[in-house]
């Protein structure tokens, strides 16, 4: 008979807090709400309307549900600022990230390898692990930052420059040169932030099956939970 194994020993530490997971769960809704409309406005798909446009008003719809978005989305994202200086260390991760270490470096390296299967055994992290680090800061909170600007810009050039985007944004359309270069970098920052959804649900899915720790249970829990063997170490 093969020897047993040793029975699995279950490990949790508590990461994420409350305000943490409310706001991720937030900025998913928002996110999909916002790329679905925002591709709408974009590339608007509707049959042909009999009558007038105004008696439909679906896009006024859209738009509402865009910009209604929109505000929730970036007030979320100022919370979660503030929960960055407020909440425990891993609440920091999303915004700081050591560039200047080399054995973080050296992690995302290894980590990468780990995703490609080029190693046999991840390593374990409380928080983020390195790459989903540098991941979730260059695919979701650059891009986060430059929607918002871009887009309230977009929102007070509609609005009129004396109202309180044009007067807070209205900068932000010379920067870029004109209007429609500030629209091109809204819609390139939805792509980067649906290409980050689809690599942040892999490698979710990736983890939770594949390594030795929690990961989709633990933004509703907030607990990381760790598996190991009685023989592990």
């Amino acid at each position: 008979m093969p020897p047993a194994q040793p029975p699995i020993r279950l490990t949790q530490v508590y990461v994420f807090e409350a305000p943490v997971r409310l706001w991720h769960w937030v900025s998913v809704l928002c996110m999909v709400t916002l790329i679905i409309t925002g591709y709408l406005i974009g590339n608007p798909i509707w049959p042909r309307l009999d009558g007038e446009a105004s008696d439909h008003f679906i896009m006024g719809y859209v738009r509402f549900t865009h910009f209604a978005s929109g505000y929730v989305f970036a007030i979320a994202l100022l919370g979660r600022i503030y929960w960055a200086v407020m909440g425990n260390r891993y609440a920091r991760e999303l915004f700081v990230i050591p560039l200047n270490s080399r054995r973080w470096w050296a992690d995302v390296w290894f980590q990468w390898r780990w995703y490609l299967t080029r190693v046999p055994v991840p390593r374990l992290y409380i928080g983020h692990d390195p790459l989903a680090q540098l991941v979730i800061f260059i695919l979701f909170t650059v891009p986060s930052v430059l929607m918002i600007l871009t887009g309230f810009a977009l929102y007070g050039e509609g609005a009129g420059y004396e109202s309180w985007a044009g007067w807070l944004f209205g900068w932000i359309i010379p920067l870029f040169g004109q209007s429609q270069a500030v629209h091109s970098w809204h819609h390139l920052g939805m792509w980067a932030l649906l290409v980050f959804i689809m690599v942040h649900v892999y490698a979710a899915f990736h983890e939770e099956f594949l390594a030795p720790r929690s990961i989709l249970s633990t933004m509703i829990s907030g607990y990381r939970i760790f598996r190991r063997r009685g023989a592990d170490p």
